[in-house]
C-alpha cells in the first residue's frame, strides 16, 4: 500500500478524545490479529474490564454471524470489538445487535455523510449493498449477561471485491467519494472480478473517509445506545430500528435459519424479534438472517 494512502490510527489522540467515557484507558490495538471478537472474548474470560476495546488494521479470520467469514484486508476497514460487563438482562440481549446497528448508522452518517439501512438482525446496507456487519456474543449467568462482546466491521477504503462479493458489497469511500472528471459510465460489476470498482463507478481513487473519527464516533454512539439496555428506554430500540430500516415492515423476505419461512415483515416485537406474516400465520423470528424474496 502506498504511504500516501495509509489511514493510520493516532492512538494517543484516540485515548485523549475518549477521556470520560467507559473506554478511557482501555484501548487495545493490534496491527494484525485473527479476530477482534476472539480477542475480546479471550480477554473477557481473563477478567478484562467493562469498556475494553480491541481493534486492528487487519484480521486473518474475521467472523460474521453464523460463522461466516468477514473479509478484513489490511488498512481497508474498521474492525473493532467492545467488551461490555454491564448487567444487561438476558431477555434484552437480542436488542444488543440492534442497538449496535443504531450506533453504527449514526456514526456513519455523521462521519461519511451516507445513510445506512439496517437489515435485521445485523447488516449495515447502503442501498442494496452491504457495507458493514455486527456480531454480538455473550455469556449469561443468573438471568443477566456476565459479559457481552459487540464486534463491528465496516468497509471503509475497499475499491475492489472478490467475485463472490462484488455484486453485494460496497465501502464508504465508494459511496461517499468524489465524482471523476471523466464521467465514465457504470459498467457491469459482475464482469470485473477483482478489478477496481471505483473506476467503473466513475470515482476518483482518493480516500474520503478516515477511520479515526469513524471509530471515535462509533464508540461514543455505542456507549449511549448500550446504556439504554439497562433503562426503561430499552423499549424504544425496536421502534427506532424500524424507523431506520426499509426491511422491518412491508418487505417480502426469505428467512434463513432454524425458522426458515417466506412472508412479509410486520415489525419487531418488544424483544427485537422480527415478525413475519406467512401463509400459516405470523412467525416471531428469533435468529437467522433475511434476504429479499422473489415476488411470484
Amino acid at each position: 500500500m502506498r504511504e500516501d494512502l495509509l489511514d493510520l490510527y493516532d492512538l494517543a489522540a484516540l485515548a485523549c478524545a475518549l477521556t470520560g467515557t467507559i473506554f478511557a484507558g482501555k484501548l487495545h490495538f493490534s496491527p494484525l490479529t485473527d479476530s477482534t471478537n476472539s480477542d475480546a472474548l479471550e480477554a473477557a474470560r481473563s477478567g478484562a474490564p467493562n469498556g475494553s476495546v480491541y481493534f486492528s488494521d487487519e484480521q486473518r479470520a474475521g467472523r460474521g454471524r453464523g460463522d461466516h467469514a468477514w473479509d478484513s484486508a489490511a488498512g481497508d476497514g474498521l474492525y473493532a470489538s467492545v467488551l461490555l460487563r454491564t448487567p444487561i438482562p438476558a431477555v434484552r440481549l437480542p436488542l444488543l445487535p440492534l442497538a449496535a446497528g443504531l450506533a453504527a448508522a449514526e456514526a456513519t452518517r455523521a462521519v461519511a455523510g451516507v445513510a445506512i439501512d439496517l437489515r435485521w438482525p445485523n447488516d449495515l446496507l447502503i442501498g442494496s449493498l452491504k457495507v458493514g456487519g455486527i456480531l454480538a456474543e455473550s455469556k449469561i449467568s443468573g438471568g443477566f449477561a456476565d459479559f457481552a462482546v459487540v464486534g463491528i466491521g465496516i468497509n471503509v477504503h475497499q475499491r475492489s471485491f472478490s467475485p463472490d462479493l462484488i455484486a453485494t458489497a460496497t465501502s464508504l469511500d465508494l459511496e461517499s467519494g468524489v465524482p471523476s472528471d471523466t464521467g465514465s459510465p457504470v459498467s457491469d460489476f459482475c464482469s470485473l472480478g477483482w478489478g477496481d470498482r471505483s473506476s467503473s463507478l466513475g470515482w476518483k481513487t482518493k480516500r474520503s473517509v478516515s477511520r479515526q473519527p469513524l471509530l471515535l464516533s462509533l464508540l461514543k454512539s455505542l456507549e449511549r445506545e448500550t446504556h439504554l439496555l439497562l433503562a426503561p428506554a430499552a423499549v424504544t430500540i425496536p421502534e427506532r430500528v424500524e424507523l431506520a430500516s426499509t426491511w422491518i415492515r412491508g418487505r417480502r423476505v426469505e428467512v434463513h435459519g432454524p425458522q426458515a419461512c417466506t412472508g412479509v415483515t410486520a415489525g419487531l416485537d418488544e424483544n427485537g424479534f422480527l415478525l413475519v406474516r406467512t401463509d400459516a400465520g405470523v412467525v416471531a423470528v428469533q435468529t437467522g438472517g433475511i434476504r429479499a424474496a422473489e415476488i411470484s
